[in-house]
């Protein structure tokens, strides 16, 4: 959530912000109005109790004819005081209802717009001629196919569309994924976790995915439980309700854990391959910085996913997401998009985020500097979402006879293997 100090001083900033993402402007003013009631509520409250002390303490020592007059005023403030409480209770309960509807603010860098709305800020990586080669390429799943490293018929047989198993080769290039990217995360000082797949409602809504991504999760309901998306969601509630020495940041974890989504809004995109699934794994950097430093510490995130993409010697390009796309959370979001042979378009493989304070406020996650204790910055950003990496490492290094080439950063977690063979019929 945003700060009601900022609201209260500068709530065109606010307005331009919700307009510039798609949303409701009203609701700064409904805000406003609501914070109005609950301050003038909680003063009110306090006028009363300070009038009700006082009186107490008259009436042990009245005499008995005022005694009785007093007792009767004491009963009527304490109607009053409870009609307060009650008031204030309900403006300090709608304020924080309309507070967390509010999206964060936006960055004034951001381009204004939709999803086709991005700026591309630069590409990486020479996209293969297949046609200067000889040969028409093959799609990702009839690659996985002929490797025998992806099985999607199964994977709709025992769970439904958007399901497949890796068999083979390719549980083997996850896991020899997974481990390239802990490896390279570690190096850069993040500490490696692995975390709860199921959180607790205020875990979810905390990090901003019980708002306009609600439709996009899965509940169980009869454990009031829900499976995350992303270990972006554990990470940031990691440290809930904790104040952490300023000596300590920045904070890094490196999170792998199955990631589900419903998919709701994709209803005929990428229905074929694995491409966009309804489970998958994921390796998440998670980062808790001063705000001062969010800015830079959104760059250096980026350039760990560059580096990354660049080991995997992939084409990709990097933009800077529009406004309507970003998402709640996020300030300011930088996707990285590899370039997909068979669609002929540059997709997302690797996306990070400033989330600035939005999310800490809602965790409750302080830093403390000397006698100062404020919010911190929290910051995410993919670094492996593994069935989309292994889409584009098949149809961008792949061969003419149906083989693929291994990226030299995976050959000593795959056994030495250069080249991955299709299997005999």
């Amino acid at each position: 959530m945003i700060d009601l100090r900022l609201l209260r001083e500068d709530p065109d900033r606010v307005r331009a912000s919700q307009r510039a993402r798609g949303e409701d402007v009203a609701l700064v003013d409904s805000l406003l109005s609501a914070d109005e009631r609950r301050r003038s509520s909680g003063v009110r409250f306090d006028e009363l109790r300070a009038e009700q002390r006082s009186l107490g303490k008259l009436i042990p020592k009245a005499s008995a004819d005022e005694k009785a007059e007093l007792l009767k005023k004491a009963s009527q403030l304490a109607a009053d005081v409870k009609v307060a409480d009650a008031e204030r209770d309900a403006a300090d309960t709608e304020t924080r209802e309309l507070l967390l509807q509010l999206g964060n603010l936006v960055h004034p860098d951001v381009p204004v717009g939709g999803e086709e709305d991005f700026v591309t800020l630069e590409t990486h990586g020479d996209i293969r001629d297949f046609g200067a080669e000889g040969f028409e390429p093959k799609d990702h799943l009839e690659l996985g196919q002929l490797l025998g490293a992806i099985d999607v018929e199964r994977g709709a047989k025992v769970s439904g569309s958007r399901f497949y198993f890796l068999t083979g080769i390719g549980a083997l290039l996850e896991l020899a994924l997974v481990n390239a990217a802990i490896a390279q995360a570690t190096a850069a000082g993040f500490t490696p976790m692995l975390t709860p797949a199921l959180v607790r409602p205020q875990s979810m809504a905390g990090t901003g995915f019980l708002g306009q991504a609600a439709q996009d999760v899965y509940h169980l309901e009869k454990d009031d439980l829900y499976l995350v998306g992303t270990s972006e969601v554990a990470l940031a509630a990691y440290h809930m309700d904790e104040i952490i020495d300023a000596d300590r940041l920045p904070l890094r974890y490196a999170g792998f854990s199955p990631c589900f989504r419903r998919e709701a809004g994709s209803h005929g995109k990428d229905t074929k391959g694995i491409f966009r699934v309804h489970q998958f794994d994921k390796v998440e950097m998670f980062t808790y910085v001063t705000p001062e430093d969010s800015q830079a510490e959104h760059q250096r995130l980026l350039e760990w996913e560059k580096q990354w993409l660049t080991s995997l010697e992939l084409p990709f390009r990097v933009i800077d997401v529009a406004t309507g796309d970003l998402g709640s959370s996020a300030a300011r979001k930088f996707d990285c998009e590899a370039w997909i042979p068979t669609q002929a378009k540059y997709r997302e493989l690797t996306s990070t985020s400033d989330c600035t304070e939005y999310q800490s406020r809602r965790l409750s996650i302080r830093v403390r500097e000397g006698k100062q204790v404020r919010p911190l910055a929290t910051l995410n950003g993919t670094l492996c979402a593994v069935p989309r990496t292994i889409v584009a490492i098949l149809e961008n290094h792949q061969q003419a006879d149906g083989s693929v080439r291994v990226p030299a950063v995976l050959r000593p977690y795959l056994g030495g293997r250069e080249v991955l063979e299709p299997v005999a019929k």
